[in-house]
């Protein structure tokens, strides 16, 4: 079992207590980039055993500063929840390489291979690329890639009982 961090609406967290378990809120995934949400739920179906087609849970390795912005619109009330779970139900990727998903790129190691790629010189699709967002070895060998991994981890259910501390805030920054 690791411990990790999620970060939850009030309404999220008030909706797992009842249900007894925490999943994630297709309603809260933005139009644009629902096709990259889908292809990372077709990558835990295909690398964990346990999951069952849910939308994911945003898990972090790391305790998250609360007192940052970004964590939802300025004003918002919500939950930090710190949660121990077994590592079979966590598909673990690097968050940085998770931008070339989101934003539709091939993930290349090097110039060349970006070149490469782009001039259709390499047999590897772009989708094909996104899948090195879980080895991460390959990734610090990279020299794009060769900085402190920032992890994050998705899962597809947590059940409340491995929820181990609560803490309640008020998101800062802008109200949208």
């Amino acid at each position: 079992m690791n411990r990790y961090w999620t970060n939850q609406t009030i309404e999220a967290w008030e909706q797992a207590r009842e249900n007894g378990y925490l999943i994630g809120n297709s309603d809260f995934i933005w139009e644009e980039i629902r096709k990259e949400y889908h292809w990372m739920m077709r990558q835990m179906k295909k690398r964990m055993t346990q999951y069952s087609g849910e939308f994911p849970i945003w898990l972090w390795t790391e305790k998250p500063d609360l007192r940052r912005v970004g964590h939802f619109n300025g004003g918002t009330h919500a939950v930090s929840l710190e949660i121990e779970i077994p590592n079979e139900q966590v598909l673990l990727s690097d968050f940085d390489a998770w931008h070339c998903v989101l934003n539709d790129s091939f993930l290349a190691l090097d110039e060349m291979e970006w070149e490469a790629f782009y001039r259709k010189e390499l047999k590897m699709s772009k989708e094909e690329s996104w899948e090195r967002i879980f080895h991460f070895e390959l990734l610090r060998e990279s020299s794009w890639w060769a900085s402190k991994p920032h992890l994050q981890g998705v899962s597809g259910k947590v059940d409340i009982s491995h929820v181990r501390k609560v803490r309640q805030f008020i998101a800062r920054g802008s109200k949208v």
